[in-house]
């Protein structure tokens, strides 16, 4: 059993009226198998935990820990972190000018598992995955997220989740700009990859559409950098009901 967990973590980022405090001491355990969603209004630390999780340098951890199987995360480098298992599906990818789609995927693996995959089942694998994702094989030959829709970028998020096979997936707002139909087709990859690698999953999002089709285990309200409350799936259809008015006026 694999299971990342997350210890009285603070993270501040630099302004131009000096450093600010997002996280104030946000404490999660995930295990391999299970499904997280973290909801929360605007402005509350969501996105900053996942870009702490991945690395990102504009984040600084100033207290707590991020532990994988009892590795200190903190201590790994952004590859070493995809290494170790850890994956993120960003809100807004970034294009890659000049590297096509086919030579990222397989690159990217190749970094992943220390050596480069077979190329006649990798290919096989490849095309599957695409084909469970409705995307058109020439989709390979762009540049990765050069001219992409909102919808073909987030297919491609869950292309890689699906091929890569961490241990664990923190989706950051992965149903921003799908409409119905794209919102269906990202779930089911996220599932796939779910029960095909005992994934875990850390799921960030506004709101309850998503929720629908990737059902989570436990519901974590984010507020003002800290998990003001925890519950199941009930918690989720609450907020719906109700917003977050009565968290942020306490």
């Amino acid at each position: 059993m694999s299971i990342l967990q997350i210890k009285n973590l603070h993270v501040s980022v630099e302004t131009e009226q000096g450093a600010k405090e997002i996280l104030r001491g946000v404490d999660l355990t995930i295990r391999n198998g299970e499904t997280h969603a973290i909801m929360g209004p605007n402005g509350s630390g969501k996105s900053t935990l996942a870009y702490s999780i991945a690395g990102h340098p504009k984040y600084e951890v100033t207290d707590g820990e991020i532990l994988l199987d009892g590795e200190n995360v903190l201590e790994m480098s952004v590859d070493e972190r995809a290494r170790a298992g850890l994956f993120l599906a960003m809100q807004y990818p970034v294009e890659i000018p000049g590297v096509s789609v086919s030579n990222f995927l397989r690159t990217a693996k190749t970094a992943i598992d220390g050596e480069a995959p077979a190329l006649r089942p990798w290919i096989k694998e490849v095309r599957e995955a695409m084909e469970g994702l409705r995307m058109d094989s020439a989709f390979t030959e762009r540049n990765v997220n050069e001219g992409f829709s909102g919808g073909e970028k987030k297919r491609h998020e869950i292309l890689q989740l699906e091929l890569l096979k961490p241990k664990f997936a923190v989706l950051d707002e992965t149903d921003s700009g799908l409409d119905v139909d794209a919102l269906k087709v990202v779930s089911e990859g996220v599932n796939r990859a779910k029960a095909a690698n005992d994934l875990g999953v850390l799921l960030i999002t506004h709101y309850t559409r998503i929720l629908k089709y990737i059902q989570p285990d436990f519901v974590h309200v984010f507020v003002a950098g800290q998990v003001a409350e925890e519950g199941g799936p009930e918690l989720a259809e609450r907020l719906e009901a109700e917003g977050y008015d009565r968290y942020v006026r306490a």
